[in-house]
């Protein structure tokens, strides 16, 4: 069948994609940039198209002779998610219609019962199933309630919580029942739908082999990864919105995530019936600590395939890139270093492209874990996101604070800044060839300052910046020279390790 995929930069559809192309489907992703794909293992099989669902004019070329198509956007993280998703769900239904698509397959959250007041991920997920199955178009929709698999923000929440927490007071929801679901068995029934029969069109409830509590999954989470029995007393005074700054804080998910997925615990989330098996057998499901199992297994051996952060903001597409000859239209500040590397190009690039997570920033480690607290004191990101591998980079996934913006190998490296910061911010880094078969390292940190904020910002943050940056700069090329060639991780202990990065 020939499917179209929607949000292919994100945790599931990145998942599917490659797994449609195994099961001899041919695939077209839409992507609002199609070099948020180029870097992906599996971008020369598959068409990109550029599009984006909230424009309707850029929807036909993408549909047309399309069987199959997945609506797997999200615009979870943005005050206004509702509308935006409410708004792309119609765009999708009418263009799928239109293009005579045989089959719209979506997937949602689990639906609370009637006599229950949602919270305002599930509405939004629920709004978005009624106006796919209203489309005209056969329609499945898969209600999933916590997806387990390494990279997922509701796996995050969970490992962090788990690992970090010994001792913790939680709020009474930890003791609603789950039925957690390994992600590739979401995958395999997402991929078992496409061949549903004509006249299904209708919600399927899926879930893993066990129903359970959020504090039993915690207590086997715990097991699984060898670690302590947690001490856990559930609390009643704990409100949804204190549980989400405790979650913002304690794990990587931010505030404006995880404010609406702590709000979807609040209802009981497992599988009311289980039709699916009718039309996917489920031979094989997964229990709970084998998927904990398998997904602990991807992260240890740093084959993390896709993660909850690696999904690109709406506003990224439209940010003028510091190489651009009008980018700025006023205030331009630079930072720029560079520093003579007694090794050859090819071995600074090992430690440029190794930036980050838990191989640290090559400089002042406590600035920069200063500096990633105050951001997520501040609603952001910090620097808790980490990396999805240790050595290699794709255009477009979360490094930390920042989004990769370009990769030319062995080259350049940009990044740009998603920390809370009253303007724009890039950091480049350069592997430049040098006399002799040595090299040079060049560091160029760009900042676009947004009204007197912008401009104050700037001026407090320059003393730090003569520590910071050429620390940096220094231990890089250092790094150059002392790292074996073909290692994984950070350079040798001259070289300083940053303590904000994932735990394990």
């Amino acid at each position: 069948m020939h499917c179209l995929v929607t949000g292919a930069t994100g945790y599931i559809g990145g998942r599917l994609a490659p797994r449609l192309l195994e099961a001899n489907h041919s695939v077209r992703c839409l992507a609002r940039s199609a070099a948020r794909l180029r870097d992906v293992p599996w971008a020369g099989q598959v068409e990109v198209v550029e599009g984006d669902l909230s424009d309707p004019a850029t929807l036909p070329a993408a549909f047309e002779g399309v069987d199959v198509a997945y609506f797997l956007v999200h615009s979870l993280g943005r005050h206004d998610f509702e509308r935006l998703d409410r708004e792309a769900a119609g765009n999708f239904a009418a263009a799928a219609a239109a293009a005579g698509v045989k089959r719209i397959i979506y997937l949602g959250g689990p639906e609370p019962p009637a006599d229950e007041h949602p919270s305002a991920h599930l509405r939004s997920r629920a709004e978005v199933a009624r106006i796919l199955l209203g489309s005209g178009v056969p329609t499945a929709v898969l209600r999933a309630p916590v997806i387990i698999g390494s990279g997922s923000a509701s796996f995050e929440m969970l490992r962090y919580l788990t690992e970090r927490l010994p001792m913790m007071v939680t709020p009474r929801w930890v003791r609603n029942r789950i039925q957690p679901i390994a992600v590739r068995d979401v995958l395999r029934y997402l991929i078992g739908c496409a061949t549903l029969p004509d006249d299904v069109s209708r919600g399927f409830d899926i879930g893993g082999t066990e129903v359970l509590t959020y504090l039993e999954m915690m207590q086997r989470y715990a097991r699984v990864a060898g670690l302590p029995r947690r001490v856990i007393v559930p609390l009643r005074p704990l409100s949804p919105w204190l549980s989400a700054h405790w979650v913002g804080l304690v794990t990587p998910v931010p505030n404006a995530i995880a404010r609406p997925l702590v709000g979807s615990l609040i209802h009981e989330a497992y599988a009311r019936e289980h039709d699916i098996a009718r039309y996917v057998p489920d031979d094989g499901l997964l229990g709970f600590d084998e998927a904990v199992r398998l997904a602990l297994g991807k992260i240890r051996d740093a084959n993390v395939e896709t993660r909850w952060s690696n999904a690109v903001g709406r506003d990224a597409a439209a940010e003028p890139l510091p190489s651009d000859p009008d980018w700025s239209g006023g205030t331009v500040y630079l930072d720029e270093r560079s520093q003579p590397v007694e090794a050859p190009p090819h071995a600074l690039w090992r430690v440029i492209e190794s930036v980050g997570g838990e191989n640290g920033w090559y400089s002042f480690p406590l600035a920069w874990s200063v500096r990633g607290w105050l951001d997520r004191l501040a609603g952001g990101v910090g620097l808790r996101r980490g990396r999805r591998d240790r050595d290699h980079l794709y255009v477009g996934e979360a490094l930390d604070w920042w989004r990769v913006e370009e990769i030319k190998p062995g080259e350049l490296l940009r990044l740009r800044a998603e920390m809370r910061v009253p303007g724009r911010a890039w950091l480049e880094m350069y592997a430049e060839p040098g006399p002799d078969g040595t090299s040079v390292y060049r560091q160029r940190a760009i900042f676009l300052p947004r009204g007197l904020a912008g401009h104050l910002y700037w001026a407090s943050v320059l003393p730090f910046h003569g520590v910071v940056f050429s620390g940096m700069a220094r231990n890089i090329a250092r790094g150059a020279t002392t790292r074996p060639p073909g290692a994984a991780g950070p350079a040798p202990p001259a070289t300083p390790r940053s303590p904000a990065g994932p735990a394990r």
